[in-house]
């Protein structure tokens, strides 16, 4: 699930963390549900899908519902997650650290906007400990009536199904549902596979002893079974379920740019593949089928890693109490109007700048971003002006200089030094990647201000972007933000 950011030490780059379930995440399922549409495009034949269709499970959220929204511009798409290890083999289950009985429950729910002009997919996260009023239904299991009351929004499930799910989603937002999806995760391992994996690139080496993830630094093509892991962990670094979130949106962007690229769209033989995979786990409303899904994709055949947008519900207070359900997440309510009133009036949360000529934005992935970096620089030569010049490019890139450079000695430095406070070591490993063949050493003590001493190996500041970081006042991350430089 997608939360807000953890609280932070202002003393040390490490957020705390704090103890949650270790449910499956699926962002990667929903990752594939979404590029489903891109898969639709022309080119496959209409037979093919056609063939599908009897492969979707159907639903009918929408029965008898009275007092809807009114419709806006573009498409709105419920996708509900549910639990599916019961469909996992026993030797997967231990591979992927998949133990535990199945919940049999919702997960994680996001809205799915495509743009009218289907040139845009904007995917909003909706946390599910997030404070809810479900309206006034009948118990799906036990027949009892129930009034308005407050839960957190995953209960609407377990108690009314897809309808109250859509009815309690649809009052809270005041956004009408056009299509629901429900989905879990256990084909979409093969999914993967079959598009032959999906890249992604991290800054660091990332291990999580829960999921069984073991990646070190740089660039992978991940398989199914790495996928799954991947979006599931959380406790790879202090960032938790912030850190999750992140990753699970960069799969999500990475693999549309996967289906996009890949030459499904034109080979029918995969197409089918990889959409008989997908569709075997899929429970849709009966108005999204074969036609439907060919619709959208024929005008969505030119999707950019630009195209995809993501964000999560604005939160307004966390731990907040509610009797007899305990801690939920209160949404922000200016924030969140505003968040809605957009996706209504079909304007894009985000817009994509500074890209390079592959839609993508320039320079090398660090984990810190420049902008949260001090930095007094030094001049560790004879040479004038080189603290200047030093101090001015790091500036231009983004880092938080002091604008006064220093002099370093008298004798010259061979190689530029950076020196840190080991509570900064991520900074400092960012900052170094600015300064090619920089030395790293740790000064305990040293506080928050990193200290860059120029050498004689000086050549120029690399251009260097944080990971996926979000920006604007949704905290929008593009897709373009979330592939491999």
């Amino acid at each position: 699930m997608p939360t807000p950011p953890p609280s932070r030490s202002p003393r040390t780059d490490r957020p705390r963390t704090r103890q949650q379930d270790e449910r499956p995440r699926w962002g990667m399922r929903m990752a594939t549900t979404l590029s489903v549409l891109v898969l639709g495009a022309g080119g496959v034949g209409h037979a093919v899908v056609t063939s599908l269709d009897s492969g979707i499970g159907r639903v009918d959220p929408f029965k008898d519902m009275k007092n809807r929204p009114q419709g806006g511009n573009g498409t709105n798409i419920l996708l509900v997650g549910t639990d599916g290890r019961d469909r996992i083999t026993p030797e997967e289950k231990e591979k992927y650290r998949l133990g535990g009985a199945p919940c049999h429950c919702t997960d994680t729910m996001m809205i799915v906007h495509v743009s009218a002009d289907r040139s845009r997919a904007s995917v909003v996260s909706i946390p599910r400990d997030s404070y809810a009023e479900i309206p006034e239904h009948t118990d799906q299991n036990t027949g009892a009536h129930h009034n308005q009351h407050p839960v957190k929004i995953n209960a609407a499930y377990a108690e009314g199904g897809p309808a109250l799910t859509v009815r309690t989603v649809e009052h809270m937002t005041g956004l009408k549902m056009d299509h629901y999806l429900e989905v879990d995760f256990t084909s979409f391992m093969k999914t993967v596979d079959v598009l032959g994996g999906v890249q992604i690139c991290t800054a660091r080496p990332m291990r999580d002893s829960y999921t069984g993830l073991d990646l070190p630094a740089g660039t992978h093509n991940l398989d199914g079974g790495q996928a799954l892991q991947y979006v599931r962990s959380r406790h790879t670094d202090g960032s938790a379920d912030l850190g999750r979130m992140q990753r699970q949106q960069k799969f999500m962007a990475a693999l549309i740019h996967r289906a996009t690229g890949s030459g499904v769209l034109m080979n029918p033989v995969r197409f089918r593949e990889v959409a008989s995979t997908l569709l075997s786990s899929v429970r849709a409303d009966q108005g999204f089928g074969a036609e439907e899904i060919l619709s959208l994709g024929r005008t969505m055949r030119n999707f950019a890693p630009a195209s995809s947008e993501f964000a999560t519900v604005p939160i307004g207070q966390m731990g907040f109490p509610v009797k007899g359900i305990g801690s939920t997440l209160k949404w922000d309510p200016v924030k969140s109007r505003k968040l809605f009133a957009e996706l209504r009036e079909d304007r894009p949360l985000a817009r994509p700048k500074g890209q390079d000529g592959k839609g993508r934005l320039p320079g090398a992935t660090v984990e810190v971003a420049p902008e949260r970096i001090r930095v007094q620089v030094y001049n560790g030569t004879r040479q004038d002006g080189l603290g200047r010049r030093v101090d001015d490019a790091l500036r231009a890139t983004g880092f938080r200089t002091t604008g006064n450079p220093m002099a370093g000695g008298t004798a010259d430095l061979h190689r530029t030094l950076v020196e840190y406070d080991p509570r900064w070591d991520r900074s400092a490993r960012s900052l170094a990647t600015a300064l090619p063949g920089s030395e790293l050493r740790p000064v305990k003590g040293l506080g928050p201000v990193l200290k860059v001493t120029a050498g004689t190996d000086f050549t120029e500041v690399r251009r260097v972007r944080a990971e996926a970081t979000g920006a604007g006042e949704f905290d929008t991350v593009t897709g373009d933000q979330s592939l491999c430089p």
